[in-house]
């Protein structure tokens, strides 16, 4: 049986990723700092024979026996990655290094979870992979977009030099249950604006785009690349495309339709346009998404509404 270990394994994501490998009978073990991580995402599976949970920073190095590692640990939101700049780039970099230096020692092959963040404000659109990107390397998004450039370019270095196997995915725009109310990602934001009877804030004019991926569609991408041949750089996203008024009317007609959307001045860098070329996810992998955002954001709104009744009974 192999042993799967995945950092910020307690995450969004991670917890997803875990929920799927432990489902499927493997072996898990789960890091996590809890920084946005949080325990009750893997609650279920405290205590289970195959599942074990480290509390662990990796920015720190780990001694562990493992086949597989599954990176996912850093920050993925604006609000929580600049909280502390800083940390967010040690966290990719050095993060990064010290699951590579274990992928070498115990032989395991290393699916880095990098970011659509990587392209920029892109000057190409839809993005493929062979596009090299558009970022700012001194604007407050750097920590996240160039933190997660330089993990790639770790990979590919550990690559060539140790021959370590690695799989990177750019995932894009990832919605579905257990993101964080305060996590400032846009459909968070709107669907608890919404429940809790505030009008819907947009950024800008709200003609930027985005598309949006359903959690459980990206983890199945994760798994067929970690499984296939394909090193990757290899985009995991929807393509359909949507402005973010468009987002804000669904959310708002779901919920509450008399709210207001108001707008905001648009944050320093944040993208105009953002979609995937998936031609070569389809190709090497056989993967599509499946989940259509209207499906997705009705599973997501009652996730929701659970959190913030949780919240209102205990006082928070």
């Amino acid at each position: 049986m192999a042993i799967n270990l995945v950092t910020g394994g307690a995450g969004f994501l991670g917890s997803h990723l875990v929920d799927r490998l432990m489902e499927a009978g493997e072996e898990v073990i789960c890091l996590d700092n809890y920084f946005t991580g949080r325990k009750r995402n893997i609650a279920r599976w405290l205590g289970h024979a195959r599942f074990e949970l480290i509390r662990h920073d990796v920015t720190e190095p780990i001694k562990l026996e493992v086949d597989r590692i599954w990176h996912l640990a850093c920050p993925a939101s604006p609000i929580h990655y600049q909280f502390n700049p800083v940390k967010t780039a040690k966290t990719s970099f050095l993060g990064t290094y010290n699951m590579l230096g274990l992928a070498r020692r115990v032989g395991a092959r290393l699916l880095l979870a990098s970011t659509s963040e990587v392209y920029g404000d892109p000057e190409v659109h839809p993005q493929p992979e062979s596009y090299h990107g558009a970022v700012n390397p001194i604007g407050i998004r750097s920590c996240y977009d160039e933190g997660k450039r330089i993990a790639e370019t770790l990979c590919f270095d550990y690559k060539r030099m140790n021959a370590v196997e690695v799989r990177v995915a750019r995932i894009f725009n990832t919605y579905g249950p257990r993101m964080l109310p305060d996590d400032g990602r846009v459909i968070s934001n709107f669907i608890v604006q919404a429940l809790r009877g505030q009008d819907l804030t947009l950024y800008g004019d709200g003609c930027q785009t985005r598309s949006f991926c359903y959690v459980s569609d990206l983890v199945e991408g994760l798994i067929r690349l970690m499984h296939g041949d394909h090193t990757g750089p290899i985009n995991l996203g929807n393509p359909n495309e949507f402005t973010i008024r468009e987002l804000a009317e669904q959310v708002r007609s779901r919920i509450n339709p008399g709210l207001s959307l108001v707008e905001q001045p648009l944050p320093d860098d944040d993208p105009r346009q953002r979609r995937p070329m998936i031609d070569l996810a389809r190709q090497q992998l056989g993967w599509q998404p499946t989940v259509a955002l209207e499906q997705g954001l009705e599973a997501t709104i009652d996730s929701f509404r659970k959190v913030l009744a949780l919240e209102g009974a205990s006082g928070l």
